[in-house]
Parts: structure tokens; sequence; C-alpha cells
């Protein structure tokens, strides 16, 4: 592909890497850009480089946030003992669009998958045994897509609480095995994580 101009060749470069855009969709995309007023592409930069700037991560749980603690860790209202274990914040997007949970999340950032190089260390799951250690969960709710990696990570975690007095609980399989969280509707995803079942009981299935 040639380009005229060596700034549009870099904006193109820069637009093509980001998940399924390829270098056709990325010209057509900075070409949009700037046919539209400056003031509006000045604003999309300026929101880019403030999120990238500025976003953080909640302390208690991984969620992405605007403060120390993000919105759900606030929220009086939702029960701290019953957490909900996810991959990631698309994950807690998904099952909040439900409206069926009322309790926390803990976003572990990945799956263990050692093809991939992922171990337990390079994931958020020492904070969520640490939680549990300390006596502030009555309920884990494994919410990992049903693929090998997501039974493995589940698996390693049951695996270190076992031995506390906490209940473990996994979503029903009335999502497909090997689909992720954030491509399943809303009423198969909310019914769910009402119907979950004993986490020990998908060990046997």
């Amino acid at each position: 592909m040639e380009f005229s101009s060596k700034l549009l060749e870099k904006a193109v470069n820069e637009m093509s890497q980001l998940p399924g855009i390829g270098k056709r969709t990325a010209l057509r995309l900075v070409l949009h850009l700037l046919r539209q007023p400056k003031s509006q592409t000045l604003e999309l930069a300026d929101a880019l480089q403030n999120m990238r700037n500025d976003i953080k991560f909640c302390k208690s749980c991984n969620n992405i946030s605007d403060s120390e603690f993000c919105e759900i860790c606030a929220n009086p209202n939702r029960n701290s003992e019953l957490i909900c274990v996810v991959e990631d914040i698309r994950d807690v997007m998904a099952i909040e669009n439900t409206s069926s949970f009322k309790g926390l999340y803990h976003v572990l950032g990945g799956k263990i998958s050692p093809m991939d190089g992922i171990g337990p260390n390079d994931l958020n799951i020492q904070p969520l045994v640490e939680k549990v250690k300390q006596g502030r969960v009555k309920e884990l709710i494994f919410a990992l897509g049903s693929t090998m990696e997501g039974d493995t990570t589940n698996f390693y975690i049951y695996k270190q609480i076992q031995d506390f007095d906490i209940t473990t609980s996994t979503i029903a399989r009335g999502i497909s095995v090997g689909n992720e969280l954030e491509y399943t509707d809303e009423v198969t995803l909310g019914r769910s994580i009402i119907n979950r079942i004993p986490f020990e009981v998908s060990l046997k299935s």
C-alpha cells in the first residue's frame, strides 16, 4: 500500500495494530477522522490519552476504575461475601448487563495457559486466596469460560482454598463448552449465574 504522506502512513500503521483492524480498515478510519472537524479528532486523541494516563485498577478486585476502588466494590449495597471470579473486565461488563448478580468480582487478568507461558504467578490469584484466608468471603463463583484453560484455572484456585470454610460454585453449563462469557447472550448468562452448581459437582461431570 503506497502512501502520499508519511504522517498518514504512520497513523494507518498505528491504527492497524488494533484487534480486528487490517490496513484497509485502518486507512478508512484514518481518512474518516481527517474528514471530521479537527476538534472532534482532538477530543478523541485527548480521551485516549487521558484513559491511558489516568485509568486505575481497583485495589480490591482489579477491575478498571477511575478511582482507588471501582464503583462496584464501593457500593455498600453489594454482597461483599459473594465473589464472582472472572478472567477480565469484559466478563464483569457482561455479567453486570444481566442484572442477576449482586455480589463483588475478582478479575484474574487472564487464565492459566502453559502453552502461552502463563502460570498462576502471572495472574491475580494470590490476593483472592488471601481474601478467603481472612474469612471475608463465604462463596466463590467460578465464572471463567468453559475452555481447558478456564477449567485448569478454576481447579488451581479450588485447590488453594479447599481447606477453608467456603462454598465454591460454578456457573451452570447453559453456556456452550468453549464459549467466552462476553459472547453469551444476557438471558443465558444471567440464568447460569442464578442456577450455579457446586464446583465439586462440576469436577465429576
